[in-house]
């Protein structure tokens, strides 16, 4: 089944119903805007990735490039025309917790999210088995880049649903598939992921919350999780919360931990909705960004809770959300960095102040518009290199995903497995990191009026804030990359990604124009390479080695998979630079950017990173 588009609004379909009616700000409407940018969307699908080579795969069949198009024009009517425009005025109102424990998201919402859920968007790339529509997860995720983009808090609403919904499909039993799946495939049913308590954050295995067996297969759950995103809401009629809990009796620390699907509302045996359960909102928490989305702490009083997977195994289930969430959080950094450079690149443009250092520009004009000025070209021309770069390495990723469950061929089914578990750490701290410094540069460039909130900006910094602390920091993460990913299967991974660059340069040596990309590639490969080396030797005999470099050793490895990135936009770009469109020029351009202002910070992480953890714990600790 294909997807039912949203038709395009008019005039009048915000007062009819799509969304109430356009926020204000006294007279005057968003400062901000979004506009999808389709053309480089489709230019990675189709050209650099060419996921038309697939069409054998399930899924791939069903997506050609008219319909891949179709599907992305009409995800941009939806995030341009719909979400984005109560972006701004979420969170400015916010979400409202009322004296019964229920909570109103803000104006517009549930109708937006009418909106999102008959277009038929919850199920696009889910098993057809429970209502999906089965189509590749890469087009999913380049549908998610759009909604995090024009609405970064309304998106999480459906995509904590989507990512418990995995977890339920991957180790639910076959009468939990049945029982939870199609309505939240269809986006009737919420759902959420509670982990963290306020005594244990990534430290899971000092977790208190118990659950009690009660002889008929269910479990009473008591305790109380903080952070819980989504965690209530009115868009939804049920909403299915995936709970980390310690059965009475179970073995201390993380091997005692099991998973456990506690619905909101009970559900009868008919299908329909019974008693409320034990699961309530004690408050929403008080938090620098995104206001739009209820951040709640959780009150489990003898709630009735059903076993997911298998008894102490939770974490095993739990991290099957847990990894789909860490990529969804990396894209979402990438989607800041979009949405903040198109309002920047707009103000710079239009801007009028001074003059041009080599003389004026439009002297018609009273002054020239500040995109003339280097300084701020650079904070531009940051953000619009790595974010192509980024959405190229994200979709890339995201390929991988579709082949390490839909290939016929289990050596490749094994080498995408072993990426997604690489760069999953990689992808979610460093588009993050760089997510939340290029909304505070597009803030930079706007000067006085990116510090006001009428025009927007300070959102996308508040809101990009999360991204590097939830579902795990980004010092995390970097522990994760260095302290098990590299070395998993004997360091399987990163030698199969290397040896990929390795004969990609090979194969395209001859390729004159291609050159600079193709020696930038081999030189930051071989810069990680000494690095995963330096550690090899070094971690063992300090484990604080490993802890000092894991940052910048992420960072650089980050840099490698950006300059392969670039290095197949290159390519593509270059058949077709003398096609009259200056897409593929301008797209030349901004790697060439790349190379030459970005990508030698490889050097200055190598060089960090060498110094080891001497200097940085020498300083006794009562100093500090």
């Amino acid at each position: 089944m294909l997807l039912r588009v949203l038709s395009p609004p008019r005039p009048g379909d915000y007062i009819a119903g799509v969304v109430d009616a356009p926020p204000t700000y006294g007279e005057t409407s968003p400062m901000t805007t979004y506009n999808a940018p389709l053309k480089d969307m489709q230019f990675v699908l189709n050209d650099v990735l060419q996921i038309s080579k697939y069409s054998n795969l399930p899924g791939f069949a069903d997506a050609p490039e008219d319909i891949v198009e179709a599907i992305l024009e009409e995800g941009a009517k939806l995030a341009g025309n719909v979400l984005h425009p109560i972006n701004q005025s979420g969170d400015k109102e916010g979400c409202t917790r009322h004296e019964d424990g229920s909570v109103t998201t803000p104006k517009g919402f549930k109708e937006a999210y009418a909106a999102y859920r008959e277009g038929g968007w919850q199920g696009l790339s889910f098993d057809p088995e429970y209502g999906g529509q089965g189509l590749p997860y890469i087009l999913a995720v380049a549908v998610g880049e759009m909604m995090s983009a024009a609405n970064m808090a309304f998106g999480m609403y459906p995509g904590l649903a989507r990512g418990a919904a995995d977890a339920i499909h991957a180790h639910g039993t076959d009468e939990q598939k049945q029982k939870y799946l199609p309505n939240m495939i269809a986006g009737e049913w919420g759902g959420t992921m509670n982990l963290t308590e306020s005594h244990c954050g990534t430290d899971l295995g000092l977790l208190r919350t118990k659950a009690i067996p009660q002889g008929d297969g269910s479990y009473k759950i008591t305790g109380t999780k903080i952070f819980i995103s989504a965690g209530e809401q009115d868009l939804t009629d049920n909403i299915i919360h995936l709970v980390l809990a310690r059965i009475e009796g179970a073995p201390e620390g993380v091997k005692g931990i099991s998973l456990f699907i506690v619905p909101k509302f009970l559900i009868n045996d008919d299908g329909s909705l019974g008693a409320r359960n034990g699961a309530s909102c004690g408050s929403i928490e008080e938090k620098m960004g995104i206001h739009a989305n209820s951040t709640c702490v959780m009150n489990y009083d003898d709630a009735t809770g059903y076993l997911l997977g298998d008894e102490h195994k939770g974490l095993r289930a739990m991290f099957t959300m847990m990894n789909e969430a860490r990529l969804g959080v990396g894209m979402q950094g990438m989607a800041i960095s979009e949405v903040a450079y198109q309002n920047g690149a707009a103000y710079a443009k239009d801007r009028l102040q001074g003059r041009g250092l080599t003389g004026p520009v439009e002297p018609e004009k009273p002054a020239d518009p500040i995109i003339v000025h280097p300084d701020v070209r650079r904070m531009l021309m940051d953000h619009r290199a790595f974010t192509e770069g980024a959405r190229g390495w994200m979709y890339w990723s995201a390929l991988h995903g579709d082949l390490q469950h839909k290939s016929e061929d289990e050596a490749t089914r094994q080498k995408s497995e072993d990426y997604m578990g690489l760069m999953t750490p990689i992808l979610k701290s460093y588009l993050t990191d760089k997510g939340y410094a290029h909304a505070t540069n597009a803030q930079q460039v706007l000067g006085g009026h990116g510090y006001i909130t009428e025009w927007g900006m300070d959102q996308f910094v508040r809101d990009a804030r999360i991204t590097m602390l939830y579902e795990g920091t980004n010092g995390i993460q970097a522990l994760d990359l260095v302290g098990r990913k590299l070395m998993k299967d004997g360091g399987r991974a990163w030698q199969t990604y290397f040896a990929e660059i390795d004969e990609f340069i090979k194969d395209n040596q001859d390729n004159e124009d291609l050159k600079p990309f193709l020696d930038g590639l081999g030189n930051v490969k071989e810069q990680t390479l000494e690095a995963t080396q330096w550690m090899g030797a070094n971690a063992m005999k300090d484990f604080n080695n490993a802890g000092a470099g894991s940052a910048d050793y992420l960072s650089l490895f980050a840099l490698t998979c950006l300059a392969y990135s670039w290095a197949m936009q290159a390519k593509a770009a270059i058949e077709k630079k003398d096609s009259g469109d200056d897409f593929y020029k301008n797209k030349l351009l901004t790697g060439q950017y790349f190379l030459d202002r970005m990508l030698p910070d490889a050097g200055m992480h190598l060089a960090k990173l060498k110094t080891g953890a001497k200097s940085m714990m020498a300083l006794p600790a009562e100093a500090f």
